[in-house]
């Protein structure tokens, strides 16, 4: 097998023991700026004739997978693989991986921070301190206790939440096409799994969105879907922002019908200059950064690497990292 073999990675991070899996392979690594565009990455694979590309920060375009006669392997840092165009992978046989589990606890954590930073009121509260102003005498914050929360999808980190969410007395409901008995049993015994969307909806003091985006999921939750949140709710979204229809959050926020929305993913990221939703005093707001810890950063680089290394040098890749048009 040939060498040494040129990687691109879509951001100018990599955690050290992934390098070192890479080196090992004899891999060069070329280094992007954080958020490439399309096209960057397209012109960096043409240029050094890429033979994989760890996708992280940037998009990965039938462009950049026709730019190299050499590219063999996509691996994505991390689980989502909507910035990889995977019916075109499969097409050009080029393989996709991803790297399931190595984030998990992460973003299930950081969706319960952002349940408890609503419910507590801490941007405006803090916000308040900064700029010398005390609690009003009427104000009060919300117990979680009691508190019902709607999970829109049941896999890994879904299932991840329940225990947490349940620590803290909240009542769990998820809804998922693909959900199952066995999945709620792994959950932690008693999740109802509701058999529409309509009927987690109605019943969701919080809705927490944890399904991958497809074009199916698309705006999943728009105008009408957020109408059927009682009045109050909060909207969570750690998954991926195009799932949820900005537009609609924002006229159900500006309305009252909404309490608030906890915000770790954007349709375009970094959101743009007067964003709506930037700096609403309703949104509670994080840059993407659930699933980035230092744990799951080696975590995910890690098993990125691998891939990378057992795919250019003819080994076999688990099927559980292996992404589908069927995944």
């Amino acid at each position: 097998m040939r060498g040494p073999f040129n990687v691109i990675m879509t951001s100018g991070f990599l955690a050290a023991p992934a390098v070192e899996i890479l080196e090992r392979a004899q891999c060069v690594i070329h280094y992007m700026r954080p958020y490439p565009s399309a096209e960057a990455v397209a012109e960096l694979t043409a240029r050094v004739q890429a033979d994989a590309i760890l996708s992280r920060q940037g998009p990965v375009s039938v462009a950049a997978m026709d730019a190299s006669a050499n590219l063999r392997v996509i691996a994505r840092h991390g689980v989502g693989v909507d910035d990889v165009d995977v019916a075109a992978a499969t097409a050009r046989g080029i393989l996709v991986t991803r790297a399931p589990g190595s984030n998990t606890r992460a973003v299930a954590e950081h969706t319960l921070a952002l349940i408890l930073g609503l419910a507590k009121d801490l941007r405006p509260l803090g916000a308040a301190i900064a700029a010398g102003r005390w609690r009003d005498p009427t104000a009060s914050v919300r117990d979680l206790q009691g508190l019902r929360l709607g999970l829109v999808g049941f896999g890994e980190i879904a299932q991840a939440v329940v225990p947490m969410a349940r620590a803290f007395g909240m009542v769990v409901r998820a809804y998922s096409p693909r959900g199952s008995a066995a999945g709620a049993r792994k959950a932690g015994g008693d999740v109802e799994l509701v058999a529409t969307m309509d009927a987690l909806l109605a019943s969701s003091d919080v809705l927490s969105v944890h399904c991958p985006l497809t074009p199916a999921t698309h705006h999943l939750i728009d105008a009408a879907a957020l109408a059927k949140l009682p009045a109050g709710a909060y909207v969570i979204n750690t998954a991926r922002g195009g799932i949820v229809d900005e537009a609609a959050l924002t006229a159900a926020l500006d309305s009252g019908h909404l309490g608030g929305a906890g915000l770790d993913v954007f349709e375009g990221e970094p959101p743009v200059a007067g964003h709506a939703l930037r700096n609403h005093p309703l949104v509670l707001a994080t840059p993407h950064i659930s699933g980035v810890t230092q744990a799951s950063l080696v975590k995910m680089g890690v098993m990125a690497a691998e891939c990378i290394a057992w795919a250019l040098h003819g080994q076999a890749v688990p099927e559980a990292r292996i992404v589908s048009l069927a995944s």
